[in-house]
């Protein structure tokens, strides 16, 4: 029961930092938070599955990030939705891989990692989200931040995350968000944003 307990209280401050519905517009926050809040959220997604039999790892690199201006709602929204992709990416590789003959379970161990670093240079922060998962070929790769555009069946995704994310991260945070991607290997979405919005 106080485990059960322990649970919940870190759920209830996890949806407050990431919603943070006391703050509007633009403020200095420290987004490792909002990361590690966002990380305790999709906790029931990272357990072993049936198809996949061993439960994701999350490896943080954290860099030393001042505390920086942004909208943090909205940046909690880009993690969210760049990690349940990533999520979706280690299932889909997990799910083709049990298929294989010479397929050993115990050598695919679900992977997402998350660096963080300063450009000092730019004065910039850069978060990176990497995963092991199945990975985009490159003529998907062209489309992934269309509105609507999307390769999971219907009823899965709505083909909006990636939009929303790119623009979250461009149009709101003058920022740059890339994806690299080598098929079967994994994908690495790359922000950058400035330390300062003016």
């Amino acid at each position: 029961m106080y485990r059960g307990a322990e649970r919940i209280r870190s759920i209830v401050l996890a949806l407050q930092n990431f919603a943070r519905h006391d703050e509007t517009g633009s403020k200095l926050v420290d987004i490792h938070h909002g990361i590690d809040s966002t990380i305790i959220m999709l906790e029931h997604r990272l357990e072993k599955t049936s198809y996949r039999h061993a439960p994701v790892k999350i490896v943080k690199k954290y860099g030393n990030l001042p505390l920086i201006s942004c909208y943090a709602s909205e940046l909690n929204q880009v993690f969210m939705h760049l990690l349940n992709n990533a999520i979706d990416a280690l299932d889909e590789q997990a799910e083709s891989c049990q298929g294989k003959k010479d397929f050993d379970d115990s050598t695919f161990i679900p992977t997402i990692c998350i660096t963080t670093d300063e450009i000092e240079y730019d004065s910039a922060a850069r978060i990176c989200i990497s995963d092991n998962g199945v990975g985009i070929p490159e003529q998907v790769r062209k489309c992934i931040f269309n509105p609507f555009f999307t390769t999971k069946p219907v009823g899965k995704g709505s083909g909006l995350g990636l939009s929303i994310c790119h623009q979250i991260i461009v149009q709101k945070h003058s920022g740059t968000i890339i994806c690299n991607s080598t098929p079967g290997e994994g994908t690495e979405f790359a922000i950058q944003i400035p330390l300062k919005q003016f």
